[in-house]
């Protein structure tokens, strides 16, 4: 189960995303990117970025550490924004915390270069988990202390909004033509054969603990939250032996391919924290 904080402060929106997620610090004393269960993508988004989160780093890839952030409405009666108010009242309870990384820059595919094995194991996994959100155009992916890390997990697992199509998710097919990484030539074959032996029940049942029940509770078609943990287990397990078969992959830049890290012309992104 994700550790939980209570948020104490809250310290400013952040706009660039639809869901409005904002800095919050918490009784630890950490900054915190909360997403809010009360904003309009719904829980759904959260038990993504929690199950999600938590898979890649059981992986090995870099994803920001997450915390339930616990919030009393009352934190936005002083808050001057309506928008603000109103969310952070409709958001009491259990939200999703997200470290905030202080100094982080958004990747730029022509400013920091992924090499093969890595940009494969992303690819791969993006494809995992039906990530729709990790374009060129939205990368959803930071350089912090010359590495790359993955962030915003919530338009993963599509299946969960309509249960009944989660049987056919085994083999649905992944594009990975428009992939943030399609230029780096990734080696899927490679990372399929290091990750998908290692998607096990037992990682699975790891990572669906996270989720807090109160984001499972009263799922159309299930008996309770531990049977929606198993529904997203399942769908997962199936999906991660064959999923390399079912990837289009993108076309290489041409470019040669060195190792990770800044290009030459150094950083050129813009953009701080997630």
């Amino acid at each position: 189960m994700l550790r939980e904080v209570t948020a104490t402060r809250y310290i400013a929106p952040l706009r660039e995303g639809g869901s409005l997620p904002g800095l919050v610090e918490a009784d630890d004393r950490i900054t915190y990117v909360v997403k809010f269960a009360g904003a309009g993508q719904g829980r759904k988004t959260l038990v993504a970025e929690a199950i999600c989160g938590r898979l890649a780093r059981l992986l090995g890839l870099r994803v920001p550490g997450l915390v339930t952030v616990r919030i009393d409405p009352v934190l936005g009666l002083g808050e001057p924004d309506p928008q603000v108010q109103d969310l952070l009242k409709a958001s009491g309870g259990l939200n999703l915390g997200v470290d905030y990384l202080s100094g982080a820059l958004g990747f730029d595919s022509l400013a920091y270069a992924v090499d093969p094995l890595e940009a494969g194991r992303i690819v791969w996994f993006d494809a995992w988990v039906g990530n729709v959100d990790r374009s060129w155009r939205n990368p959803n992916m930071l350089v912090w202390q010359g590495d790359l890390w993955l962030i915003d997990h919530g338009a993963t697992m599509i299946w969960h909004h309509n249960w009944p199509t989660a049987g056919t998710a085994a083999t649905r097919p992944y594009d990975a033509s428009d992939h943030a990484l399609a230029p780096f030539a990734p080696d899927i074959a490679s990372a399929a054969a290091d990750l998908a032996p290692r998607i096990t029940p037992d990682l699975l049942a790891e990572a669906t603990a996270d989720v807090p029940d109160a984001w499972l509770a009263d799922e159309a078609g299930f008996a309770g939250p531990d049977e929606v943990r198993e529904a997203y287990a399942s769908a997962l397990l199936a999906r991660a032996a064959t999923i390399h078969e079912h990837i289009t992959p993108g076309r290489p830049s041409g470019r040669p391919a060195p190792s990770s890290g800044w290009l030459p012309a150094g950083p050129a992104a813009t953009g701080e924290g997630v």
